[in-house]
């Protein structure tokens, strides 16, 4: 196939653009001028002329939660403005559904609502105490459940809160409803969940969702079952999405035991990094932070210290994989930044890969940390979106710390590799959303005002281009052969009807793809 009479971004910065490439299989093999590409191809009968359309590389999400994402899109959609209509959603599918069928949600977020207050299971209760109800919230880091699910769980007045985790409770001691950190999962362990055939039948149907968007690639945080959906399309040659799998660090003796390690798999499914917690989230004022939320005695929650971290680094590295440490609030960061330091002295001593050991989130840091992530070669794998999104909230609980939030600006300056992603289903995965909150500081209705929140940390649009698709592909160990427009790179490319860099700003959001292509295949067309 010859693509030609396009604006071909290669994805570095260059001063002369392409305007076309020869594909053979699944791989580019040259890219030039229109000139060069026709004459030297003259055989190929597969030409197609793009009529000045820009050509990207497939772009890459570096954080998202497929199995969740799956669930979200066939869940009650919980994000509303008010608590009321969110219950008017609930009460709608509930009347839809038997009695005793477990009632789904995804998406609340009670600094949304009137007086920042959590629902009750009370409330839910009054729709119905027939259904057992869980309802995820936006940040995933808490959730919302009725009566029923309570004690289908037998979580009582009695229970002790899980180690990492927390029962909201009302003055009397009883459960109010509302469950932080580790302690959703006493009622997730008790939903049954689906089969490796039927998540693998979700994912089949999702990835037709990406290619829409952009997306030609994403790194997976979601768990074992996960995985085995993956591995099911993967052996049927249906998984046309390419995958780097990131693993809960929990199954580390599991893979040890079969012999998978970091990078092991293929171009298509790939193995990725261990996830460890080592705070919670901004939300629930549940990330770790150096001083007390605004107006509040609270630190936040650190799960995990420099100490413990380190040790499971140790583990970790030994049986052959890097961490990917979910850190949030500058304690958390410090503490991660602490625990790698002395990691990579063991991986020095022990003779060791230095792996590209990666921070989720990386949300609030002080400027001394930010240094140490460059010093120490640390991912921050970070959602631009996650800002535009809780800058409302960071300022409310922040304070005068939001100048080390986000700080995009700041990492590029300093060297930091960085790779953007969304943490879907927690925000959308649209790319261009996510390149438009980098670039702009603001909402896509403008907020707060024409030059961003915290202006100093826009970044330009090379830099996120960059960030969604050269580095990513180097953290999954494919630098090589993925997420530039190269000859000898693999052919997963997008088509974009207009040139991203001539457009305001202000429109990035508004991007999408008229073809997407992976292999050198198109996946999708408009």
């Amino acid at each position: 196939m010859i693509l030609f009479n396009a604006n071909i971004y290669t994805g570095y910065h260059s001063t002369k653009y392409p305007s076309a490439l020869y594909i053979k299989d699944d791989r580019i093999i040259a890219v030039g001028q229109d000139n060069e590409i026709l004459d030297e191809y003259q055989s190929v009968s597969d030409v197609i002329n793009l009529r000045g359309m820009t050509l990207w590389p497939g772009l890459c999400d570096s954080h998202l939660h497929l199995q969740n994402l799956s669930e979200s899109l066939n869940s009650i959609d919980c994000e509303t403005d008010t608590i009321e209509e969110c219950l008017e959603r609930i009460l709608t599918k509930i009347n839809s559904r038997p009695k005793h069928i477990w009632i789904r949600g995804y998406g609340w977020n009670q600094n949304q609502w009137r007086n920042s207050t959590y629902g009750t299971a009370f409330q839910l209760d009054h729709i119905s105490a027939d259904h057992p109800v869980y309802l995820s919230s936006k940040s995933l880091h808490a959730a919302w459940v009725n009566s029923k699910a309570l004690q289908m769980a037998n979580i009582t007045s009695e229970t002790p809160d899980p180690l990492g985790g927390e029962i909201l409770r009302d003055q009397y001691g009883a459960p109010t409803g509302i469950l932080l950190e580790s302690a959703v999962n006493l009622i997730q362990d008790i939903i049954p969940p689906p089969t490796p055939d039927e998540l693998a039948n979700n994912f089949r149907k999702l990835q037709t969702y990406f290619f829409q968007m952009g997306l030609t690639s994403v790194h997976d945080f979601d768990g074992v079952l996960s995985l085995a959906a993956l591995k099911i399309l993967n052996e049927e040659d249906a998984l046309d999405l390419r995958i780097l799998k990131n693993m809960p660090f929990d199954y580390l003796p599991d893979l040890v035991q079969q012999g998978i390690i970091s990078g092991s798999g293929d171009d298509r499914l790939r193995m990725g990094s261990l996830k460890v917690f080592a705070d919670g989230a901004l939300g629930p004022q549940t990330a770790s932070m150096l001083s007390p939320y605004q107006e509040s005695t609270s630190v936040g929650l650190l799960m995990l210290n420099a100490d413990k971290l380190f040790e499971l680094g140790k583990e970790a590295a030994l049986g052959g994989w890097g961490l990917a440490i979910h850190a949030i609030g500058d304690r958390a960061n410090q503490e991660a930044i602490k625990a790698i330091s002395r990691l990579r002295y063991f991986e020095t001593e022990k003779s060791l890969s230095h792996y590209h050991h990666r921070i989720e989130h990386v949300q609030c840091i002080e400027p001394e940390d930010q240094i140490m992530l460059n010093k120490l070669g640390i991912t921050a794998s970070v959602q631009p979106i996650h800002c535009t999104s809780d800058m409302y909230a960071a300022d409310k609980y922040w304070g005068k710390r939001t100048q080390y939030t986000y700080p995009f600006a700041s990492f590029n300056k300093q060297g930091i590799f960085v790779v953007f992603g969304s943490d879907a289903p927690v925000e959308s995965c649209n790319p261009f959303w996510g390149l438009h909150a980098a670039v702009t500081r603001r909402r896509k209705d403008g907020s707060p005002n024409e030059n961003g929140w915290h202006s100093e940390q826009r970044i330009s649009l090379q830099k996120g281009l960059e960030a969604y698709s050269v580095n990513p592909a180097i953290q999954a160990g494919m630098g090589d052969r993925l997420g530039q427009i190269q000859p000898g790179y693999l052919a997963d490319l997008i088509v974009l009807p207009v040139d991203p860099f001539e457009v305001s700003p202000q429109e990035i959001h508004t991007l999408a793809p008229v073809m997407t292509m992976v292999n050198g295949k198109i996946v999708f067309q408009k």
